[in-house]
């Protein structure tokens, strides 16, 4: 039988068209590879970026996409004459990078985004009203000058490069995989882990904060993770993807309906988290998202062309790497990495930038909007290239890069309906979902919120503490 993926939407179920876990001790930090994984890494992958059937992903639906934001780096575009307005532009906006500003965005998707294949481990979306009731201004959480967060500064630093991101043997097409471009990335700071309960109650009892599943009143939960009281008393599933229910009460305080709590999963990741929520706890946090170039190249930990963080082999020496699936997919999940939902943000190796869980446990979101379009030619790092507080040293260096380069400038999205979200989740199982890879890539609305997605931050410099 051929694996379909499905995705479901926070559109009106009644639209078809529309679209556990155990605990184990905390792993060691920045242990890196283990000598098996790293001789692994060093074998080239058989073709493109690793074996492996491609997945037949099929489309159940128009925009019920359950993957993440998609990415802001379009590839440069030729400017045609005039040139003087577009170098004001391309200097206005140099400086708007050197004071901050996210410029990781993109032109919305469209039908393209609309007709790309869904994935049934991905998260439901909300109706498209929601964001008009809920605006992006209205969850910005107040931050008092009393209140910075005092956290422990967990971070890696992500050397500058050159990496190739994407992949030329996409295994789901339709997600806009590919093609493999080459991207310029400057140095940032990356979290070591997911932001955990723990994290992000710290965040909610300093601010007040409410997340968006909260005033929605409900949020998406994985059926098999449900007590029988709670599935019971819901009438109601999406259609193309059964398993997924929306539970009254559900939240980052209850992943699995009322009866639930994180009382014990206090260094599992946080979910039931928006795009918006996350935007939030990273203000206040002092970092911000990361674009989806950034985490795609901290994902590849230092290596080129490798289906994971790790190398090609999903289990080498039998030994597992992250937490997905175990099982036949939404049947049964044996759980023989250890988890049977959310795992320990600290649990299983991290990779060569000394980073847990980059991929599986909980889907990550990006600040970048989805798109399926990708430019070939060579880009650069959103944040590129100057990230100085000195205006006019920023100038001196702008000048002469623009000069020469007036004739390739990168643009990239603007707007979009979606957010791209990467990692895959511990419900990815590669019959079903194969978006654990490095180049996998999945979309949400900014509002939606599941049982499966988290997200970690992202600074270019380090924060305040």
């Amino acid at each position: 039988m051929w694996p379909i993926t499905v995705c479901i939407s926070r559109r009106p179920l009644r639209d078809p068209h529309r679209d556990g876990s155990s605990r184990r001790p905390e792993a060691p930090r920045a242990q890196g590879l283990s000598q098996e994984a790293r001789a692994e890494a060093r074998t080239p992958a058989p073709s493109g970026e690793g074996s492996g059937p491609r997945d037949p992903a099929r489309s159940h639906g128009s925009s019920d996409n359950m993957a993440a934001p998609g990415s802001g780096l379009t590839g440069p575009r030729r400017v045609p004459p005039p040139l003087l307005p577009r170098l004001l532009l391309v200097i206005l906006g140099a400086l708007g990078a050197a004071r901050g500003l996210d410029s990781e965005a993109g032109p919305a998707a469209g039908d393209a985004a609309r007709a790309a294949g869904t994935c049934g481990c991905g998260s439901p979306q909300r109706p498209g009203s929601a964001a008009h009731r809920y605006s992006r201004d209205a969850n910005v959480a107040e931050r008092a000058s009393s209140e910075r967060p005092v956290l422990p500064l967990q971070m890696a630093h992500i050397p500058a490069g050159i990496f190739t991101m994407g992949t030329n043997d996409p295994q789901i097409k339709q997600d806009g995989e590919g093609p493999a471009r080459r991207v310029q990335i400057n140095s940032f700071y990356m979290d070591l882990y997911e932001v955990s309960n723990a994290e992000f109650e710290k965040f909610v009892n300093s601010t007040g904060y409410v997340t968006e599943a909260e005033k929605f009143g409900d949020s998406f939960v994985f059926d098999i993770m449900l007590s029988d009281q709670v599935k019971n008393g819901i009438d109601q599933a999406v259609a193309a993807a059964p398993w997924w229910l929306p539970v009254k009460g559900a939240n980052w305080r209850h992943p699995e309906g009322p009866d639930s709590s994180i009382l014990h999963r206090q260094d599992h990741p946080v979910l039931h988290v928006s795009w918006n929520d996350a935007v939030a706890y990273c203000t206040w946090a002092g970092k911000r998202l990361p674009t989806e170039a950034e985490w795609e190249y901290s994902c590849r930990g230092g290596l080129e062309n490798r289906l994971y963080p790790w190398g090609n082999k999903l289990q080498p020496r039998g030994q597992h790497y992250a937490n997905l699936w175990q099982g036949e997919f939404p049947v049964s999940n044996t759980g023989e990495d250890g988890y049977r939902g959310t795992a320990p943000v600290t649990a299983f190796p991290p990779n060569g930038y000394g980073l847990y869980n980059i991929v599986g446990n909980a889907w990550e979101w990006t600040s970048d909007w989805w798109t399926i379009h990708h430019s070939v030619d060579a880009t650069h790092d959103p944040c590129w290239p100057c990230k100085s507080k000195d205006q006019n040293s920023c100038l001196m260096i702008l000048f002469p890069i623009i000069f020469f380069t007036i004739f390739f400038i990168v643009k990239g999205p603007h707007s979009g309906s979606n957010r791209v979200k990467k990692g895959g989740s511990y419900m990815c199982h590669k019959s079903y979902c194969y978006r654990y890879r490095c180049a996998a890539r999945s979309q949400n609305t900014p509002d939606s919120s599941s049982s499966n997605l988290g997200f970690r931050c992202a600074s270019s410099r380090l924060p305040d503490t």
